[in-house]
């Protein structure tokens, strides 16, 4: 199998239990407002370009494409840079060749860490991750970041592989679900039942975006899910005010529909009230 990855970050200690690297999957079906991986929304390779220590000599652009009303850089774009501030973003590899990667950490990994699939959403690319997950299998902990989001049989197959799962759940009302994600909700909560119900270890994780996921509303309703399910811990995510730096490199406008100069609200005597314990991350 063959897939396409925009980033492996090494020494990461928060994408699960101990020191793990990271591997990030391009492609992901939410449109969440707040995204803070531009670069891995798109399942394609795309071209970046860095703002910082450009001489806006222009030379770059006079090889760019417009394509749908938006300049695209080409392959000759980035010879052209004089101070190679442009570079393609993703890389088509195989499952051998990033296992092969994965396994040259594997003294340190193997020591309470492990390896950690992220995206983007890792399950657009499940075959391949899956793939990588029973290679694995038996010799580094493995772990899933996801949405929630994917086919039934694809989230039951990857979740029952790896031993970590890192579910995230945003906003418990669906119509605001589909609002701020583009999606609906109703997948995502049938796929943590079984998450859930099952005997793969995880822990759900929240972000807090102001005004939209950190309301009173919304965090007693995630308390109260997880409270049925008798989950008495959860991790809260802040939001991150620098959110917007990278998608100037994707040449996007950075455009949330929520006042993120306002502080994030934890508050926390909601998940006292249901015995729940909480981390901010």
């Amino acid at each position: 199998m063959i897939g396409n990855v925009f980033s492996i970050e090494e020494f990461s200690v928060y994408d699960g239990p101990g020191i793990r690297t990271t591997v990030f999957f391009k492609g992901c079906p939410l449109k969440c407002s707040w995204c803070h991986n531009p670069e891995g929304q798109r399942k394609q390779c795309e071209i970046v370009r860095s703002p910082n220590g450009c001489i806006m000599c222009g030379k770059c652009e006079q090889y760019a494409r417009v394509l749908e009303g938006r300049r695209v850089f080409t392959e000759e774009s980035i010879k052209k840079c004089p101070m190679n501030l442009l570079r393609i973003c993703g890389e088509k590899m195989a499952s051998d060749e990033l296992c092969e990667r994965l396994f040259k950490n594997e003294r340190i990994l193997r020591n309470g860490g492990g390896v950690t699939f992220s995206g983007g959403e890792p399950f657009v690319q499940s075959e391949f991750m899956i793939e990588c997950l029973k290679k694995l299998k038996g010799r580094l902990h493995t772990a899933i970041q996801t949405s929630g989001y994917c086919i039934f049989e694809k989230f039951c197959q990857g979740t029952q592989i790896a031993d970590y799962i890192l579910f995230d759940i945003k906003l418990m009302d669906n119509r605001l679900h589909q609002i701020y994600t583009g999606v609906s909700n109703k997948c995502i909560l049938d796929n943590f039942d079984f998450l859930a119900r099952g005997s793969t270890e995880f822990v759900v994780r929240t972000p807090l975006v102001p005004g939209v996921t950190d309301t009173r509303e919304n965090l007693e309703e995630i308390a109260k899910l997880l409270k049925h399910y008798g989950i008495n811990y959860i991790e809260l995510l802040p939001y991150n005010k620098m959110a917007g730096g990278k998608y100037k490199m994707l040449m996007r406008k950075y455009e949330p529909d929520f006042d993120e100069s306002q502080e994030v609200n934890t508050h926390r005597e909601i998940f006292d009230k249901f015995n729940i314990n909480i981390k901010v991350m």
